[in-house]
């Protein structure tokens, strides 16, 4: 099952009357701040990520977080996916949500919404300023450094919610936990979803390693939804709980979920997701005929905790109904994650950029019957460009290597030809850009057959502007 997308970008934007001039400007103050999505961080975590840092700048505006209760989600994959799927719930049991995700897929602003819609410009370049004004004023500080791009982006983040008058916020961290700047905040839920290998170089090389990085979010005496199912990460969540006297409400413990298989033929793409049901049973209580929209399997164990953590939080006193889960559930829409943007010939788009989302891209494709499967893809400098290649290679009947344009951290296409060729000495088609590497696709490419797009968050969103281009193009 696949979400079909045409000409949407399923983002909502509200009135956004602002001077392009101003928003140029704004956006080019911000984006010159340290970024680490940008730039891969050198030393040691503490030595690059300081919350003393975030406070600080927090403290220049008011500490605007400590008014907001927030469900805070990490996980080495499904975090973003989950925070969506929490924040509609919420959203549909009548609560006024913010939600806070990275990285953006198109524009800057998808990062922070509430109800759905994301802040306007002219709200942004606002915001922007007032932003500036307090780093300038912590700049001044003795020894203090200056505030980076994710600090002074969650600082946003929390300033809007406050002028929307969010009842709840959805936080999903940047990288890690322990030491990211959405870890100051009061939670009324924290949620890890999974752990596996990513960022290794800074979150640590082993599995409990990066374990005790992400379950850093976990609070004392606040409640924690686990979708982790290996020992090894697991153990160490369970003794960060222990230790601060955090429920731990744990899958396949204390929830587990039922697949109920669809009433429809599995290799029709159209209208699937009103078939794909979970039930979910939360300590006896039970949450049936759960809508899952979005395509993988994946995307069942996503669900159920975003159900868990519904449940945890009625449990806590907030009213949300069987109807609000289902009704948000089904209203869920993200774009690059499995994501169906055209029909004949199918044309997939994924942010899988790492051994286990690729994983789960594979098997979702399995399924699906085509005559030829074509692949795109790019990748960064840091991941693991030689298992996931591993992985995705026997997979396909033709590849075509490229590299993204928008990020420093892109690995060179010649750097990508080579791993390639040191697994499979086959004939890959190589282009320079993004745009070269659709234009090579379009002519591989025919109607009975399925093109993939994968390996990086900005892989993704780059084709995926061009895919769209071209849809609207031949409407």
């Amino acid at each position: 099952m696949f979400e079909s997308t045409t000409t949407s970008s399923h983002f909502l934007t509200a009135d956004s009357a602002c001077s392009s001039s101003d928003h140029e400007q704004a956006m080019e103050y911000l984006f010159s701040r340290i970024n680490y999505e940008r730039i891969q961080p050198q030393g040691k975590p503490a030595k690059v990520f300081r919350l003393e840092r975030m406070q600080k700048l927090l403290d220049m505006i008011g500490n605007p977080q400590t008014e907001i209760p927030v469900v805070h989600i990490a996980g080495t994959k499904g975090k973003g996916s989950t925070a969506v799927m929490v924040a509609e719930i919420l959203k549909r049991a009548g609560y006024r949500t913010g939600l806070f995700t990275s990285p953006h897929i198109s524009k800057y602003e998808e990062r922070i919404q509430v109800d759905g819609i994301m802040l306007s410009a002219k709200s942004l370049v606002n915001l922007i300023k007032q932003m500036q004004k307090a780093a300038e004023q912590m700049e001044q500080l003795p020894e203090s450094m200056p505030p980076t791009f994710f600090e002074m982006t969650t600082a946003i983040a929390w300033l809007y919610f406050i002028q929307k008058k969010v009842d709840v916020a959805v936080m999903e961290v940047g990288l890690g936990g322990r030491l990211d700047s959405t870890n100051i905040c009061k939670p009324v839920l924290t949620i890890i979803t999974n752990i596996s290998y990513d960022h290794t170089a800074i979150l640590g090389e082993t599995l409990p390693e990066i374990a005790r990085e992400k379950g850093g979010i976990i609070k004392e005496g606040i409640p924690v939804i686990c979708g982790i199912q290996n020992e090894a990460p697991l153990s160490v969540i369970q003794q960060i709980c222990k230790e601060r006297s955090a429920l731990l409400i744990q899958r396949g413990k204390d929830f587990s979920y039922t697949f109920q298989a669809p009433i429809v033929n599995e290799a029709s793409l159209d209208r699937q997701e009103e078939f794909r049901q979970i039930d979910v049973d939360v300590s006896g209580r039970c949450w049936d005929k759960i809508p899952v929209p979005l395509a993988g399997r994946h995307q069942e164990e996503n669900a159920a905790i975003a159900v868990a953590a519904a449940d945890s939080l009625r449990q806590l006193g907030w009213g949300i109904s069987k109807e609000a889960v289902q009704q948000g559930m089904q209203s869920v829409r993200l774009p690059v994650r499995i994501e169906l943007m055209q029909t004949e010939p199918t044309i997939i788009i994924d942010a899988a950029h790492n051994d286990a989302s690729i994983k789960q891209l594979i098997e979702t494709l399995a399924s699906e019957k085509k005559q030829k499967r074509h692949l795109v893809f790019a990748t960064s400098r840091d991941k693991d460009v030689q298992s996931m290649l591993e992985l995705l290679l026997p997979a396909f009947d033709s590849v075509i290597l490229t590299q993204y344009l928008g990020n420093p951290r892109a690995l060179p296409v010649e750097d990508l030809v080579s791993f390639a060729s040191s697994i499979d000495n086959r004939h890959y088609h190589i282009a320079k850009t993004p745009f070269d590497a659709w234009q090579i696709a379009q002519q591989l490419v025919s109607k009975p057959d399925l093109l993939c797009i994968t390996g990086s968050f900005f892989i993704a969103a780059e084709m995926r502007e061009l895919v769209i281009q071209s849809i609207q193009e031949k409407e």
